[in-house]
């Protein structure tokens, strides 16, 4: 598989990651589906951004082993690169074209031969990627993913064939037979792509299009595929989950996946949901999650802000009453759950009160993790055109006291923890020797860590531990006694 580039998120941004996947070359030099006049292209993967970009790079780096190119981990071996690229946000988008340059300076001194970029910042800026880094040889767009393999093996320059740059289209789409760059013991399972809320602030409507849902049967299906690869952590995303099988017409909607993900997907230990949007979240949803032995009790859900008029300006469709409400009944039903929330600070005229009003909340609530989102203005957003824009320095400091203030909430969480035994997975090994592990409450890369000093379990082992400590937001365990051997 591939070299994976992850954006740091604001709520992990000191921690060291020391994750990167990086494999040796996959394929020999078969007879090459791309072109029989020439040897097949050697291939490394950069993917930025989202964990729906990584399953999109997932997909293409499957067609590309598929059609006879030669994967590669190793960037200096490769003759071709292709850059999965993020254009959600301006710090995503500069990091894209700072690594664009690279390459580019690679390829003027003959050490590469081609460059192909897809994605979001690809469908969001088109054609203009060319302008600033001439040497790219194909663009190919969010809606086009299926292009990649032609985008690749192209060997000439001719203009028609280097731009694979279509609108959005419904189409049947499926996410199976990848070549997956996360551990093996998880996966991430998109069930929907593209949304239709319509948030101020955002652009994934305008890059990603409506939305539309897989159906239940190719998502039953695809779970199976993964679970037979090795996957026992089931992980669902989408820009909105909440909102899945609305454009189907299937009436069940996510109540009805969840419950024939929990029946049907033998083999998975742990299903989680990921970005539920507040204003669809149902009573028969919080029901699901707590009901489904399957399901973790585990409910990630942005809220993004708590006062009603900043509310109503990011288009939230949600108050500050039905989100207090709707956070009491999700306790209060699932018992034990781990609640997961971010939130803007700086959005266009957000005042000092209805900041502090925020942290009052976030203070009260005592969320069990929490990500904080400095506003970045998006011209071509209805926010983006608004008036009285804060400047960076103010966005900046609110950000570190709202990071402050759910610290002292966070670490204080941690230490209520030391004593209690709970089970965990195993992901890899830490610099130091220890081993990585999460508990049900924590999702991989955005959450908090379990530490354990062994060396007696491998990845994707599930164990039973106390905690013995903590270390800042990570907790310290051993195994207990019916753990060990």
């Amino acid at each position: 598989m591939a070299k994976t580039q992850k954006n740091r998120r604001p709520d992990i941004a000191d921690r060291k990651h020391t994750d990167d996947i990086v494999s040796p070359v996959l394929g020999q030099k078969p007879e090459s589906k791309l072109s029989r006049s020439c040897e097949p292209p050697v291939v490394a993967f950069v993917s930025l951004g989202c964990v729906k970009n990584l399953v999109d790079s997932e997909k293409m780096l499957g067609q590309l082993a598929e059609s006879g190119a030669i994967i590669s981990g190793d960037e200096s071996a490769a003759d071709t690169i292709v850059v999965n690229t993020c254009g959600f946000l301006e710090a995503a988008r500069a990091e894209s074209l700072e690594i664009l340059a690279e390459l580019a300076q690679r390829k003027r001194k003959g050490r590469l031969r081609r460059i192909v970029v897809v994605g979001c910042l690809v469908q969001r800026d088109g054609e203009k990627l060319l302008e600033a880094v001439p040497e790219i040889d194909a663009l190919v767009g969010v809606n086009n993913r299926e292009d990649v393999v032609r985008a690749v093996s192209q060997r000439d320059h001719d203009e028609a064939t280097r731009l694979y740059l279509g609108d959005y289209h419904p189409q049947p789409w499926s996410d199976r037979a990848r070549l997956r760059l996360t551990p093996r013991h998880y996966a991430y399972v998109r069930i929907g792509e593209g949304c239709n809320q319509k948030c101020t602030f955002c652009t994934i409507p305008a890059i990603r299009g409506p939305l539309r849902s897989k159906t239940p049967e190719e998502l039953v299906g695809e779970c199976r595929e993964l679970i037979a690869d090795g996957a026992r952590e089931l992980i669902l995303i989408g820009q909105d989950t909440t909102g899945y099988g609305r454009d189907l017409g299937y009436e069940p909607g996510l109540v009805g996946l969840l419950r024939r993900l929990d029946a049907e997907c033998d083999g998975a230990r742990w299903i989680r949901l990921m970005y539920c949007y507040p204003s669809v979240m149902t009573d028969a949803m919080i029901d699901a999650i707590a009901e489904c032995e399957r399901v973790v009790k585990y409910v990630d859900i942005p809220l993004q802000h708590i006062n009603d008029r900043v509310l109503r300006a990011m288009r939230r469709r949600v108050t500050r009453k039905r989100t207090e409400k709707l956070l009491e009944k999700v306790r209060r039903r699932i018992p034990g759950v781990t609640i997961r929330t971010t939130f803007i600070v700086g959005f266009p005229s957000e005042t000092e009160a209805e900041f502090a009003e925020l942290l009052d909340f976030v203070r009260d609530f005592g969320f069990d993790a929490l990500g904080t989102f400095k506003y970045s203005r998006e011209l071509d957003t209805p926010a983006g055109r608004m008036k009285n824009q804060l400047d960076e320095a103010l966005k900046q400091q609110r950000y570190d006291q709202l990071m402050l203030t759910q610290q002292k909430i966070a670490l204080a969480a941690a230490g209520k923890r030391v004593g209690r035994e709970f089970e965990v997975v195993v992901d890899n090994q830490a610099e130091d020797g220890r081993l990585i592990a999460r508990h049900a409450g924590q999702a991989p890369e955005v959450d908090a860590v379990c530490l354990i000093d062994s060396d007696k379990f491998g990845s994707g082992d599930y164990i039973p531990v106390r905690c013995i400590d903590s270390d800042g937001y990570d907790l310290i365990v051993c195994p207990t006694r019916s753990a060990l051997p």
